[in-house]
């Protein structure tokens, strides 16, 4: 699969980015509250330039892995954050998810919307095993929306990612295929 046709949830789209996202996309891009617990930003107009110009050009790769995509409130057609489902390893049928949104739109369940359509994805469409994500320990919102979807706390992946000057760590969650069908 090299294009992604857009999908619907029930207030939100995921699309793929266009160039003209970059506005948007910097609005929480460049927030200091939206990056607190991410190992980018808060961004320059620049980086938020990159960041868009790659999530293009993964729309390209011959044979895709990297699924980034624009996240529309519906009701008001507006881009409010971002989501990505990466295939990690195609011989063990395993993904990883993340997401990101505008904190004009946070506490209103659409980061748990957001996540299961790519557990949706990722396992019907994709037919993967295990789809994990990560989170810094802190990142309460984010916590709540993994063990919402049905992923399982796994450990904590130590001092395992350099990130604004620091060495960080992460709680690694996942959920199987087969636990994700008998929810």
């Amino acid at each position: 699969m090299s294009s992604f046709e857009k999908v619907e949830t029930n207030r939100l789209i995921l699309r793929e980015f266009i160039e003209i996202d970059i506005q948007e996309v910097h609005q929480y891009a460049s927030d200091p509250d939206v990056s607190e617990y991410e190992p980018w930003g808060p961004n320059t107009l620049k980086q938020t330039e990159e960041f868009v110009k790659k999530c293009i050009e993964y729309q390209h790769q011959k044979d895709r892995v990297d699924f980034e995509l624009a996240v529309i409130e519906k009701s008001n057609n507006k881009l409010i954050g971002a989501c990505g489902l990466h295939i990690s390893d195609q011989e063990d049928r395993e993904g990883w998810i993340g997401y990101v949104i505008n904190k004009l739109y946070w506490r209103k369940g659409y980061g748990t919307e957001i996540a299961e359509k790519l557990l949706d994805i990722g396992f019907n469409e994709f037919k993967l095993h295990r789809i994990y994500a990560t989170c810094h320990p802190n990142n309460l919102g984010s916590k709540k929306i993994l063990q919402k979807i049905g992923m399982q706390k796994e450990g904590c992946l130590r001092k395992h990612m350099w990130c604004k000057d620091d060495w960080r760590d992460s709680l690694l969650y996942a959920i199987l295929e087969d636990e994700y069908n008998q929810g």
